[in-house]
């Protein structure tokens, strides 16, 4: 059973707990801006690449405080922290234009932080063409697209965005969509960036076609949280504490003891799949807050890229104009 997870930051984690050894071609560092933890992930070589499961590129883990859904003022110094990161990333003049994709069914709360992100995002672009001389000359020209999924559409999301990309020639697009992650503790708090484009629906098991500056011809920056978990992922976690447990506890050198230390793990992974499936098949978990956690996230992550995507203004300028 392969562990379901976006989060480079994780599968990391995975591949050195398995193989006890650090992945070659991949450079770590680590920073923080007060309690935000930040971790910059890069897969550098091919070999780097296949261990991780992920494509060469730059992956950055925003860890965000606890209980920041209750607190305005660290939402906006994690808006600040992503909108610095970002603006590292975007390489754009002022004339150029950017466009802001918000992947996911608005229908699901778990799915939707793409369009609720997409609904605060600063749209000037028809503002550029139409008004140009009422709108300031260092505003950058914004537009964004929230596609909604095959099964609404009848359209896959990649051939959406390229039929826009193919008309309008953005310079720059950033997408946004939910993840999902392998660690309860990770869900709904942590902010990834990568440079590699992205697989709709690849953490839940349903991967739609790419939407990458491979398929696209223009550069691709993904923005993602995860917001669910893998129900049997959970469920072999909370075994594995159990086991370590119960070995900590069980007399050394005994029949129970030797029994449990030579459990083999991808057995049990199997055995967990197979009971779990008949019952609650493909079941991915997220908490019961999911509604407002969403809603809070959404304008973190807005706010973040209003203030990469528009340098020139301030933060009360951009809340202004969003009024």
């Amino acid at each position: 059973m392969s562990i379901r997870t976006d989060l480079a930051v994780e599968a990391k984690e995975v591949y050195e707990k398995e193989n006890s050894r650090k992945i070659q071609g991949v450079e770590v560092s680590n920073s923080n801006k007060g309690k935000i933890k930040i971790t910059n992930v890069k897969v550098v070589t091919e070999e780097g690449a296949k261990a991780m499961g992920k494509p060469k590129g730059t992956y950055i883990t925003i860890d965000m405080p606890r209980l920041i859904h209750y607190d305005i003022d660290a939402m906006d110094d994690v808006s600040e922290v992503l909108g610095e990161e970002l603006s590292k990333l975007v390489n754009l003049e002022d004339s150029m234009t950017a466009l802001v994709v918000g992947l996911g069914n608005w229908n699901i709360t778990p799915d939707a932080l793409g369009p609720k992100v997409v609904s605060k995002i600063m749209i000037t672009r028809h503002l550029k063409e139409l008004v140009p001389d009422s709108i300031d000359e260092r505003i950058r020209p914004v537009c964004a697209l929230a596609p909604g999924v095959l099964g609404i559409t009848g359209m896959e999301t990649s051939e959406i965005i390229k039929g826009v990309v193919d008309k309008i020639k953005p310079n720059l697009i950033i997408c946004i969509d939910a993840l999902a992650s392998r660690k309860m503790e990770r869900v709904n708090s942590t902010i990834q960036i990568g440079t590699t484009g992205i697989s709709p629906g690849s953490g839940v098991g349903n991967r739609r076609m790419e939407i990458s500056e491979r398929t696209l011809g223009i550069p691709v920056i993904a923005v993602g949280v995860p917001t669910v978990v893998d129900a049997a992922t959970m469920a072999n976690d909370t075994i594995d504490m159990v086991i370590d447990q119960m070995i900590n506890s069980a007399k050394q050198g005994g029949d129970f003891y030797n029994m449990l230390k030579t459990m083999d793990k991808n057995d049990k992974q199997s055995m967990i799949k197979e009971i779990l499936d008949p019952y609650v098949g493909n079941l991915m978990v997220t908490p019961k807050e999911v509604d407002m956690v969403i809603d809070s996230i959404s304008k973190i992550i807005a706010n973040g890229i209003n203030i990469s995507l528009q340098p020139a203004l301030g933060r009360e300028d951009i809340d202004r104009f969003l009024q």
